[in-house]
This record gives C-alpha cells, sequence and structure tokens, in this order.
C-alpha cells in the first residue's frame, strides 16, 4: 500500500484528511504510555458542534480549533479558532471561553483591535506572555496581538496574501502557507514552518526582520515547531515526511529523531522504527515530546534522549470523542498540542473540542 498525499496541509486543516503518496509503506503496532500523562478529558467545546459561543467549559462553541498554546504561568489557553478566523481564550480555573481577535466567521487581512481585526485561517501559534504570534495561514503573514488590549497587527508578510519566499523586513518578506510557530526563551526571536516552501524562518520580533534558516536537510513539509529552553535546539514535525526531526540552530544541522520517510503508520518503536501518520503539533514536557499525530487520531511521546516513541492516547485511526485512558480515548484529527508544564491541551480539531490528558 502506497501513500499518496491528494490533499496539502491546509486541507487538513478542515478536516478532509489526506489519501494515500510518495513511497511510503504502512507500518502498524501500538505499545501504550502507562507513565505519562494519559487520561484524557474534554474541558472546552461541544462534541460535533460548530458555533462561536463564549461561555464556561462545554458550554462553548469552537468552529474549528486548530492551534492551541499555554500562557507561560499556566493558566491560560489560547487558542487558533480556524474555522471562526478568530483567536479564543480560555481560563483554566474557571473555564470561561472569550474571543479576543477577530471576527466569527468573517474572514480578511485587516489589522486592527479584538472584533475589528480580521484573519483568514489562524493555525498554531505561540506567545511570550505578552504577545501571540499566529501564523495566518491563508493570508500568508505572521500576525501579533497585544494580549492585554486584543491591538492585532501584522509583523510580517503581505496584508493582501500574496504568497512567495522572500527574505525582507515586515510586509515586503513573504510566506507560502505558514503554519507552525515558536518563540524563544528570550522572547526576541520566531521561528516558522514555511508549510508549502518547505524552509524553516526567522524572524527577530523587535525590527520584523524575516531570514531563511540554512540547514543540513530539507523537508517535505515541516508543520509544528517548538524551541527548548536553552533556545539552542528546534524540534519539528514533517507533516508529510512522516518524521519528528531536531534542528540545531547555531549549525544547522538537521538529525531526525523518529519516524522514517520510506514509511507511515502506527508503529511504537525506536527511531526509524517508529512510523507516524501526518505528526502535526509538537510540545516539549521535561525531556520528551509530544505529538498530534494526526491521521492517526492519536497523541503519541518521543523520548528525545532516545528516540523511543510510545502512543499516549487514542484509539489508531479510530475517530471518537470519548473521554478515558489511554487507547479508550477518541480524537479526531487532533491538531495543536501545548502543557502547562504538568498536563497536555489538545486542539482536538474534528471534534470542536479543547481536551485535557493528564
Amino acid at each position: 500500500m502506497k501513500l499518496n498525499y491528494t490533499l496539502l496541509f491546509a486541507a487538513l486543516l478542515s478536516l478532509a484528511g489526506c489519501g494515500t503518496s510518495s513511497n511510503q509503506t504502512l507500518t502498524n503496532g501500538s505499545t501504550y504510555e502507562t507513565s505519562a500523562p494519559n487520561a484524557v478529558s474534554t474541558i472546552a467545546g461541544t462534541v460535533g458542534v460548530a458555533g462561536a459561543t463564549d461561555a464556561n467549559g462545554t458550554n462553548a462553541l469552537f468552529g474549528q480549533p486548530n492551534g492551541i498554546i499555554a500562557s507561560p504561568d499556566g493558566k491560560t489557553l489560547y487558542v487558533a479558532d480556524y474555522g471562526n478566523n478568530t483567536i479564543r481564550a480560555m481560563v483554566l480555573s474557571t473555564g470561561a471561553v472569550t474571543t479576543i481577535a477577530g471576527s466569527a466567521g468573517v474572514a480578511g487581512s485587516t489589522d486592527g483591535t479584538g472584533s475589528a481585526a480580521r484573519f483568514n485561517g489562524p493555525h498554531l501559534l505561540t506567545t511570550d506572555g505578552t504577545n501571540l504570534f499566529v501564523p495566518d495561514y491563508n493570508n500568508n503573514s505572521i500576525r501579533q496581538i497585544v494580549i492585554a488590549t486584543g491591538v492585532v497587527t501584522t509583523l510580517a508578510g503581505s496584508t493582501a496574501g500574496a504568497a512567495g519566499d522572500v527574505d525582507a523586513t515586515g510586509t515586503a518578506a513573504r510566506f507560502n502557507g505558514p503554519g507552525g510557530i515558536t518563540v524563544t526563551p528570550d522572547g526576541t526571536t520566531l521561528y516558522v514552518t514555511d508549510y508549502n516552501n518547505k524552509v524553516i524562518r526567522k524572524i527577530v520580533v523587535a525590527t520584523g526582520a524575516v531570514t531563511t534558516l540554512a540547514t543540513t536537510a530539507s523537508f517535505s513539509n515541516p508543520a509544528g515547531i517548538i524551541c527548548d529552553a536553552t533556545g539552542t535546539n528546534l524540534y519539528l514535525t514533517d507533516f508529510t515526511g512522516n518524521t519528528i526531526n531536531k534542528l540545531a540552530i547555531s549549525s544547522g544541522v538537521v538529525t531526525t529523531l523518529a519516524g522514517s520517510t520510506t514509511n507511515y503508520g502506527s508503529a511504537d518503536g525506536i527511531g526509524s522504527q517508529a512510523s507516524f501518520y501526518t505528526p502535526n503539533g509538537i510540545t516539549l514536557l521535561g525531556t520528551n515530546l509530544y505529538v498530534t499525530d494526526t491521521s492517526d487520531d492519536t497523541v503519541r511521546k518521543v523520548a528525545i534522549g532516545t528516540g523511543v516513541v510510545t502512543t499516549v492516547a487514542g484509539g489508531v485511526g479510530v475517530v471518537g470523542a470519548a473521554n478515558g485512558v489511554g487507547v479508550a480515548a477518541g480524537f479526531f484529527g487532533p491538531i495543536g498540542i501545548t502543557t502547562d508544564g504538568t498536563s497536555l491541551f489538545v486542539a482536538d480539531s474534528g471534534n470542536k473540542t479543547i481536551r485535557e490528558i493528564k
């Protein structure tokens, strides 16, 4: 059986899924993790019900939550609601969900404050504690939101959706499907996965200057990205390459931690013995990476030091919404993932819910 990716990343954003490409062989076999966070519950949104209602917990509604990031203090989750073209906030202590920027169901690229601003396909996102930074996928731009005021500006990329691969400053720079984003611990630099250009871009926050990282290996379609606590390495998912990679920032050296470009599937194992099926969001907790394996409908764990891959939660390839432990839990196209330092939080895009794993 060969994998033929007839639909790219943007299509999976809309939960159309992907078909089968290239020369990849299916490999399966999951060993469920028992020591990692693995108990799944729904903390916001109503399963399968699209909407834009601001409310508490499961009374709140999402259009299609794709990106999710926890504030540095672990008190608030921020969600990129791709389906509504809005940015939402959730206070963990109360479950209160509010819309902080964008207007539900209205696409655009306007900079402005709160509901006066417009987005067109906000995907993953990151924060330095003061600002949110959002790859606005269909606008081919990176947007900055001041959390305290809701003021939205375009930090880099086109204000009219023009695609390209230009290194330049601010709106003179061009992207082609920016998807993932991370910020260095000192808050000075952003790194963006430029999905359709198949490269990693660097943005200096203070100036908006955009450059392309020179790397020792190429990517098929880089998706999620996270910076380590020292600002030394980036870890990223290759969505159609079905691998988890490490990128040393100073040297550009790329190594594959897990997965293989010749296999796809759900096999747990060490390094290239493991397989993924469109790995997407990624976060770092302790010495482990946690990845949403979108087409497998699971959350996977990758030990950085050994490359050992295990499955944390979700039934492989089984669409569901059940709360439970490990294989008993169900997901539907999970995309974003983040941590408050203890629990994991997942944007369960197809179910239109926010899930906690602890």
